[in-house]
């Protein structure tokens, strides 16, 4: 007799079923056992990244096993909204993807379409050969797939900005992220993601997303920026990353244990050299 499964609960599932702000980080170390650290930390979501990190579609595999079976749900990333990427990972068993950079509803009804089996869309037919339906173990996995996938898309650019109502109001897109890194790029603030511009454009999709009845995510790695933005009404914010953390931390051990180089003046006459 062969074992039946069914497929977890998405972040969609989450979010409808939350009673506050969901709380992540994240993983982008592309290790797997970072990943279940990360997974084991009490946290509501991770989000394996791999459009800014090492992650291929095995690193990427490794870590959704890694942490199945932890009380945490995990986003993949994608590195860019392409239909075929968007198949793999799906396949791979990635329930709840995230596409970056879109900028209007066409790119968004394009994703829509990317995670769907036809005819709702253009999804690639291969559950025999794939995690996700657990080589057919899963029940009807063809006709019900639509439940098991939740689909968020990034809000990134002033274009998106101007388009994040149209964009929010997509059937099939489960909500909205906002990066205000390439964000305060795209106005012409590379770096300055507390600049006031940028702020107000965060909190305008934040508002805009809300009033539709969607989800609406951010990241914001300094405590003041998640607390402002949570205020604003944001559904789920990423406060961190392992790598970061890890860069942090390793920073404070050597200022901490390791005295700082004595500092040598240079004798008067090489000094106007």
């Amino acid at each position: 007799m062969s074992l039946r499964v069914t497929a977890e609960p998405t972040f969609r599932d989450a979010l409808a079923t939350a009673s506050r702000a969901q709380i992540g980080m994240w993983v982008c170390s592309g290790s797997p056992l970072v990943a279940e650290i990360c997974a084991g930390s009490g946290l509501d979501w991770l989000l394996i990244d791999t459009e800014h990190s090492p992650n291929g579609l095995e690193s990427t595999l490794s870590q959704l096993q890694a942490v199945h079976g932890y009380p945490i749900v995990p986003l993949v990333r994608a590195p860019i909204g392409d239909r075929v990427i968007v198949k793999q990972l799906l396949d791979l068993g990635a329930q709840n993807l995230l596409i970056p950079m879109i900028d209007d509803a066409d790119a968004a009804h394009a994703m829509v379409a990317a995670v769907r089996y036809p005819p709702l869309g253009v999804r690639g037919v291969g559950s025999a050969l794939a995690r996700a339906a657990r080589w057919n173990r899963i029940d009807d996995y063809l006709h019900n797939a639509n439940a098991t996938i939740s689909l968020f898309v990034q809000i990134e650019t002033a274009l998106a900005v101007e388009n994040v109502a149209s964009i929010a109001a997509v059937e099939g897109i489960d909500g909205l992220f906002i990066g205000p890194s390439d964000l305060a790029a795209s106005l012409g603030l590379l770096g300055q993601q507390e600049h006031p511009d940028v702020v107000a454009a965060v909190e305008h999709c934040i508002r805009t997303v809300a009033a539709l009845g969607k989800p609406v995510g951010v990241n914001a790695f300094a405590s003041a920026t998640a607390e402002r933005y949570l205020a604003a009404g944001a559904n789920f914010v990423l406060v961190g990353a392992d790598v970061s953390l890890l860069a942090r931390g390793s920073e404070a051990l050597a200022a901490r244990y390791i005295p700082a180089p004595a500092v040598v003046d240079e004798p008067a006459e090489r000094a106007s050299y």
